[in-house]
């Protein structure tokens, strides 16, 4: 009658668990055999590697590749060119968890998974962007890498287009480009300037945050929210602009 009522008792708390939005999901549990961020951190470069984490965005889904903007607790990943149908990429919404394996990789500075493949897993998280500005020229920030982030106070910094003309932002790293390509903008904040950018495979120029790099002037005040990629130092993948 005891082990009855023991019983009962815990199908009550897990009814009532659910009733009220569920227990709250550990976003750091591993399966057996998948690393944890801190053993993917330590290992070699070439490595294979078995991960879970969640996705916080995509790039456009191409060839039957996509890249993934991936995130846990500890955490971020960047998955570069998976294998992926489009039926498939269609699933890969904000919070979705998946399990990747691949390889370790790196190219200027930006550490990645290559030759990635992908399962998707029960379980959702979407991160929210932890305020970075203060690691901004330390070198603490790289150990943020991928992490969706914010970014707050910057003034943006003239830019020099192929002219040598002052401008607020850039076609392109060089000025090259045209509408719907990359938006690169220089900020500076604490007496250093960084080049941020919206990748336009991530917000294309239909997105609000494209627009609004396109209507940026030099001098203005921003926040900007978006995933602290690496090139070469910090050049991160800007989601969201707020001029202040």
């Amino acid at each position: 009658m005891k082990k009855l009522t023991a019983l009962l008792l815990a199908v009550v708390m897990v009814v009532g668990l659910t009733a009220c939005g569920g227990a709250k999901e550990d976003v750091n549990a591993k399966s057996e055999g998948v690393m944890t961020h801190a053993e993917y951190t330590a290992a070699a470069l070439d490595a294979e590697v078995t991960i879970e984490a969640y996705v916080q965005a995509t790039q456009s889904w191409w060839d039957n590749k996509i890249v993934a903007y991936l995130q846990d607790g500890d955490g971020a990943y960047f998955a570069y060119n998976m294998a992926c149908t489009e039926a498939d990429a269609a699933k890969l919404v904000p919070g979705t968890k998946i399990r990747v394996k691949g390889y370790k990789a790196e190219y200027a500075g930006e550490v990645e998974i290559i030759d990635g493949t992908f399962e998707i897993l029960e379980g959702n998280y979407v991160a929210e962007a932890a305020d970075l500005t203060s690691l901004l020229g330390t070198d603490d920030m790289i150990k943020h890498q991928n992490e969706f982030a914010s970014f707050k106070g910057l003034k943006v910094e003239a830019s020099k287009d192929a002219d040598g003309n002052e401008v607020p932002f850039l076609y392109k790293w060089n000025g090259s480009g045209a509408e719907g390509d990359d938006v690169y903008f220089n900020v500076s904040v604490n007496g250093k300037t960084y080049t941020f950018l919206v990748e336009s495979y991530l917000c294309g120029k239909d997105t609000d945050v494209y627009k609004a790099a396109q209507n940026l002037k030099v001098g203005d005040t921003i926040d900007v929210e978006g995933f602290v990629y690496w090139y070469d130092g910090i050049n991160p993948h800007i989601t969201g602009i707020t001029v202040k």
